[in-house]
């Protein structure tokens, strides 16, 4: 006898009783022996029938289990979300450098403030107005409010400072750096 696929068939007569009245229903129940859902029935027109899914329990169930781990995930992706914001503070502070560097091999010294460009002033000759060592001076990655420190401490040395949102291990002495637009936390000093 072959039980994949087979299908059982059989007729009942059951009383339900209903406000003290008891009724013949005559129904055919189906059921496929091979299911492992034999446990979801419905009734249809008078016929029993297996409906494959699932309760209301399990679909709680695993939506919350995917809430959870969407929370979890959440809060593990804002801190390299901080992290890779941080390396980009870092960078444009390293082009700021390396523009700064760049301006002071032609012009002698370092700018006494930056602007939205870093160009030559034109003293000496060999830092012409029209040479352009920075085209845009970079912003923060996330807030606006948020600026790049730059201190000219002596014509040959400076400071370049930035708010970091996660603060460096070893705390670095950030006393002249100015405003940052949040406390600083990081500088860069001329090499």
């Amino acid at each position: 006898m072959r039980l994949h696929r087979q299908v059982a068939h059989a007729r009942y007569k059951m009383q339900f009783p209903i406000s003290n009245f008891q009724f013949p229903i005559k129904f055919k129940i189906r059921r496929f022996l091979n299911s492992k859902f034999a446990t979801h029935w419905r009734l249809e027109t008078g016929d029993w029938k297996l409906q494959r899914g699932f309760t209301l329990i399990e679909l709680l169930v695993v939506i919350s289990i995917i809430g959870i781990l969407v929370a979890l995930s959440f809060f593990g992706i804002q801190g390299a979300r901080e992290s890779s914001r941080d390396a980009k503070r870092k960078s444009d502070l390293e082009l700021l450098r390396s523009g700064l560097e760049m301006y002071k091999s032609d012009c002698g010294d370092y700018p006494a403030s930056l602007g939205t460009s870093l160009v030559g002033d034109g003293t000496p000759a060999s830092c012409a107005v029209t040479n352009t060592y920075i085209s845009r001076i970079p912003k923060d990655p996330q807030d606006a409010t948020r600026v790049y420190s730059y201190v000219r401490l002596t014509s040959v040395t400076y400071l370049i400072c930035s708010a970091l949102e996660q603060p460096p291990a070893p705390a670095q002495d950030v006393t002249n750096c100015g405003s940052c637009g949040a406390s600083c936390n990081y500088k860069v000093i001329n090499p």
